[in-house]
């Protein structure tokens, strides 16, 4: 075997692991993935599994990471050719909210799973998903902040509480999908965005 294969067939396997975790941790929570079940269900020996990540804690954060691909291709990429401002940020919350209305992860948003389990921890965990929502928030703030400077939102318009309000709004609709399978909170979500950002 050349070593190339070799190579791309180790990518292979760890993509494999990654896209199971992730299948998994989403309904079952981070904690849920054992190096046991990861390598009954894909058919490896355990130290197979745990050779391409070197520990549980090191696979949670490749989850994380693998996770972060998924919702950067769902919801940034599809705006990143936008004018930046307050156009790409109204399509940044429409993607967001059709990011939860499509069922991108079949537990709902990945990263308020992973909050919720971990958020009263310390650890490399905890502190990767804190990273994830400062991420996103910093990128919801950046479009709010040029919207206000070009004058496109109200003068005195608070760029953080905007955010806030905003991030409020998605979370209670991933809640209300997950908890209640409201498919009618995916209108109310739409309708208080819109009327936030002065959509018609």
């Amino acid at each position: 075997m050349s070593p190339r294969r070799s190579v791309a067939e180790a990518l292979g396997t760890r993509s494999a692991i990654l896209d199971r975790s992730v299948a998994i941790a989403s309904l079952e929570g981070l904690e849920g993935l054992t190096i046991g079940r990861l390598a009954t269900e894909l058919g490896m020996s355990k130290s197979g599994v745990l050779g391409h990540f070197g520990s549980k804690e090191a696979l949670q954060l490749a989850v994380l990471e693998r996770a972060g691909e998924v919702f950067r291709a769902e919801v940034w990429e599809p705006v990143v050719r936008i004018e930046p401002g307050l156009r790409r940020l109204r399509a940044l919350c429409e993607e967001w909210i059709s990011y939860l209305e499509r069922g991108v992860f079949p537990g709902g948003c990945f990263f308020v799973a992973a909050a919720h389990e971990f958020d009263g921890r310390v650890g490399a965990v905890r502190d990767a998903v804190a990273a994830r929502f400062d991420a996103w928030r910093g990128r919801l703030l950046k479009e709010t902040r040029r919207a206000v400077a070009a004058g496109d939102l109200p003068g005195g318009t608070e760029a953080d509480q905007l955010v806030f309000e905003l991030h409020g709004l998605v979370m209670s609709l991933n809640h209300a999908l997950q908890l209640h399978g409201d498919r009618q909170a995916v209108v109310w979500a739409r309708r208080a965005v819109r009327a936030r950002l002065g959509m018609p």
